[in-house]
């Protein structure tokens, strides 16, 4: 059985050690726990905590909250995540005191060190949960020169592009916090369709002139995946300003790559009803990537043109003039937008649903600034009904939701029901497993989605033992990835493609070497 009075003890010194709380402020910070913990009085004899210094994370204090709020009826076993939430924001330092230590951290010592004090912090206090993230099953798939970063995430639920369409049509209504990611979520106590954030700490910037906050993100795809949002709760748009926010960022945070998803639904992403981007100290395989043509620009000769040697249509743009790269970038988001090839099948719009956006990123290397830009277009057809350039209807048991930015960055977060059904097909691969695969038919079934997959692996043969059936299995869902990338690209990698590539080119005065 957990000691209250003894936990009370330990978070006090936790906090003491790892969150800055300050002795002056000890007997305060007490009383709110046990008040918390229903504890008349504290512990009375000095125990020895030296130990707690040495603890990397929070997890077994966590633990302990949890077991002492349900043994003792302060909450019921499925509230005590929102408790153990609660108590951990007691701990950590107000938003502008966090804020406060950030800027004066970052004026005496620089960007890193206050960013790696401000990341430490939210691991610490529970808010990256480090554990759980870590695991996530993840993998690297070479093609060549390129390169796929693939992850099974066990803990963000699968979205539906249906779905996500619809919030950017919702109508406002007074739900408090209007959605996941507002500002108003810092010391939420969480709801049924919000989780709670009362350790949720962020950092004030101005982007554009316009109020936003950062804040890094409890799913951590990446390292020090952050989010940038806008203070406001305004829709998600991609356009010459979004530029400017973009390398803004950079100039405050030259140490993380950003990037802001397209603003249209199957192109944009899992939240299109609130502008945010999202970066880190990160660098994804698309940006490994060389320059597969290189072009110039007529009217900005000094910034570096081309097309990026990947699976779907980006133009990289690289220049140490951050106006004339703005300019250049803005005049092609604007030219896409607007674009219409029907040999190709691109459609700027259609019964006045625009269909053509740009996943933009910036990163900063030294003094150059390097802008990409993937285009996209949401159109759907009788063939394709969840979108052409989106993952294809043969793919959608391993990837149907939106093929956001970071996937067009080449970095897979795959649904967490993989980890369950591709080892069920691997027993199957391996014979430990025997199916008739008329059952697969019923649409109840774990594995109906695979039944075609399966049935494909099959006919290659009977796997050898169970190691070489997943090996078989990954080099699969490597292979669908790869493909999704392909399914995206507006211009193909044929003759035909790429010709059309050149000609939108040329409507922003871009040309070949040359020419």
């Amino acid at each position: 059985m957990v000691d209250g009075r003894l936990l009370t003890e330990k978070l006090l010194e936790y906090a003491k050690q790892h969150l800055g709380l300050s002795t002056r402020d000890l007997p305060f910070v007490r009383n709110l726990l046990l008040r918390e913990f229903n504890l008349s009085s504290p512990l009375k004899e000095g125990v020895d905590l030296s130990y707690v210094k040495d603890l990397t994370l929070p997890d077994e204090l966590v633990l302990e909250i949890e077991e002492f709020a349900v043994a003792f009826n302060i909450v019921e076993e499925s509230e005590k995540n929102l408790f153990s939430t609660y108590i951990m924001g007691i701990l950590t330092p107000l938003p502008s005191v966090v804020e406060n230590n950030f800027y004066t951290i970052n004026e005496r010592s620089g960007t890193l060190k206050a960013c790696e004090y401000f990341f430490n912090l939210c691991v610490k206090n529970n808010y990256v949960q480090t554990t759980a993230i870590a695991k996530n099953k993840k993998w690297e798939y070479f093609d060549g020169d390129k390169k796929l970063e693939i992850t099974i995430n066990l803990s963000k639920p699968e979205k539906d592009n249906k779905q996500t369409a619809k919030l950017l049509t919702q109508k406002q209504t007074d739900k408090y916090p209007a959605c996941m990611i507002c500002k108003e979520n810092e010391g939420f106590k969480g709801a049924t369709n919000l989780p709670a954030r009362q350790n949720l700490r962020t950092i004030c910037v101005k982007l554009g002139g316009e109020d936003w906050f950062v804040q890094y993100s409890p799913y951590a795809y990446f390292n020090e995946h952050l989010i940038a949002i806008n203070s406001n709760h305004t829709p998600m748009k991609v356009d010459g300003d979004t530029i400017t926010k973009l390398l803004d960022f950079v100039d405050y945070f030259p140490n993380y790559m950003i990037g802001s998803n397209a603003s249209l639904p199957i192109i944009g992403g899992s939240i299109l009803n609130h502008e945010h981007f999202q970066g880190g100290a990160h660098k994804m395989p698309m940006q490994y990537s060389k320059l597969a043509k290189e072009f110039v620009s007529v009217d900005y000769p000094n910034v570096k043109v081309g097309i990026v040697d990947w699976y779907s249509s980006v133009i990289r743009l690289e220049s140490h003039s951050r106006s004339d790269v703005l300019s250049l970038a803005e005049k092609i988001i604007y030219a896409w937008q607007n674009y219409t090839d029907e040999s190709l099948f691109i459609y700027a719009q259609t019964d006045n649903q625009k269909h053509n956006s740009v996943a933009p990123i910036v990163t900063k290397v030294e003094d150059a600034y390097v802008v990409e830009l993937i285009l996209r277009n949401n159109i759907t057809s009788t063939k394709y009904p969840d979108g052409v350039y989106h993952a294809h209807p043969e793919y959608h048991n391993v990837k149907k939701e939106a093929i956001g930015l970071i996937e067009a960055m080449g970095l897979f977060i795959l649904p967490g029901r993989l980890e369950r059904q591709l080892e069920s097909i691997a027993q199957i691969l391996s014979g430990q497993t025997k199916i008739n695969l008329s059952d697969l038919e019923d649409d109840i079934h774990d594995l109906h989605a695979h039944r075609n997959m399966i049935l494909e692996l099959m006919q290659c043969g009977k796997a050898k033992d169970i190691v070489s059936a997943r090996q078989i299995i990954k080099e699969k869902i490597n292979e669908v990835c790869k493909n999704i990338l392909i399914n995206t690209a507006v211009f193909k990698h044929d003759d035909k493609g790429q010709a059309g590539f050149e000609r939108f080119l040329q409507t922003v005065k871009i040309q070949k070497i040359g020419d």
